[in-house]
């Protein structure tokens, strides 16, 4: 659809981005208001993706409901299994083995370094270089390796279990990973020297739809977008959970180099450096990784007691939190998702006026919406 209308001072035209743009991220869909190429505002328009998932677990058992959580984010797959196990923890009050704290934090950050990989590949994909995004994937393809050995699958992985993980590692997976490692911490340098410094990259983002810190606070950001605007927080570090206290890392914030802090070309930067934290952490989790069980003993049949939990990890796009509302009964009586998708999709409205077009898609691309999460 397009559409002229006629304002009081100008003629303006309306139209859609999606719901099946290339660059949109999935199926999604932008209202659009221009005057020439400068937008007035591109409002959001989400729904096309809903599957039901929040209502789904109403009809499953507490580890039926499992391979569910996966489908709420594909590139986020540990997060989503890792939230919903501990929120079910915390209902049954289950104590998680350490040998299987240290395995989940194995997962999740190899999951992290894997969903930037292709956020990252898809920035400059979607601003027009190619290149970046197959050398990227390469590099995801490698971790996908990995977690396929360790669980079975490559996308919608599985892996964690309500009181642990479902498989143990041994020596051979371990040095696989440590040879990854070995691989990837150059070609993350390799990355900034080549494309983080590219002079049309930084054309194209720096000073880009600028979020002030106290705007991500007001939108409720989280995670990378969160931090790009100088907003010092991580839940691995400041709510700390699983074993991430037994670990040293830095959190990456938006320093403005190259740019204004809470710009495009920041929320860009954040993510390079939070890949290069994940390597520091996976390495001394090989280091420290204790022996011992890889689950707790939880009951076939799982009936939570009454009650409500809410628990949320730093996923790799910030937050990812789940209410668990539990009747008694062996289905959960209520369960539902807060994603980062979500709140980064309500301040699109609110940055875009004054934008070209060409830059909404440097927005959507740098604020990592991903639709399967804000539809559910």
């Amino acid at each position: 659809m397009t559409a002229f209308q006629q304002t009081e001072d100008r003629r303006e035209i309306v139209v859609n981005m999606g719901p099946h743009h290339p660059a949109t991220h999935g199926v999604l869909r932008f209202i659009v208001y221009t005057d020439g190429e400068i937008m007035r505002k591109a409002v959001p328009d989400v729904g096309y993706l809903h599957r039901g998932l929040e209502k789904l677990a109403e009809s499953q058992s507490y580890p039926g409901y499992m391979p569910f959580t996966d489908r709420i984010n594909y590139l986020e797959a540990m997060f989503t299994n890792q939230a919903y196990s501990m929120a079910i923890e915390k209902l049954l009050g289950t104590e998680v083995p350490p040998r299987a704290e240290y395995l989940r934090v194995i997962a999740c950050e190899l999951n992290r370094i894997a969903n930037h990989a292709i956020t990252l590949g898809c920035i400059t994909m979607d601003l027009g270089a190619f290149t970046p995004f197959v050398y990227l994937i390469r590099e995801r393809e490698t971790i996908n390796d990995l977690i396929e050995s360790l669980c079975g699958n490559r996308i919608t992985h599985n892996y964690l279990r309500i009181g642990g993980v479902s498989f143990d590692v041994d020596e051979a997976w371990l040095k696989n990973l440590e040879k990854f490692l070995d691989h990837f911490e150059p070609i993350i340098d390799e990355l900034e020297s080549l494309i983080v410094g590219n002079e049309i990259l930084i054309r194209r983002l720096a000073d880009v739809a600028v979020i002030t810190k106290s705007e991500a606070i007001a939108y409720g950001l989280v995670g990378p977008n969160l931090r790009a605007s100088g907003l010092d927080w991580d839940l691995r570090r400041d709510v700390p959970y699983s074993a991430y206290p037994d670990f040293e890392f830095d959190v990456p914030v938006g320093s403005g180099r190259r740019g204004t802090v809470g710009d495009c070309n920041q929320r860009f930067v954040v993510r390079v450096e939070e890949m290069r934290q994940s390597c520091r952490i996976l390495r001394q989790a090989l280091a420290k990784l204790p022996e011992g069980d890889i689950k707790a003993k939880v009951p076939k049949m799982i009936k939570a007691p009454a009650g409500e939990a809410y628990e949320s990890v730093e996923g790799a796009r910030g937050e990812m939190g789940v209410y668990v509302i539990s009747d008694g009964s062996k289905n959960p009586y209520r369960v539902k998702w807060r994603t980062s998708s979500f709140s980064a999709m309500s301040i699109i409205e609110h940055i875009s006026p004054g934008l070209m077009i060409a830059d909404l898609v440097a927005v959507i691309a740098t604020l990592d919406v991903i639709a399967p999460e804000t539809d559910r």
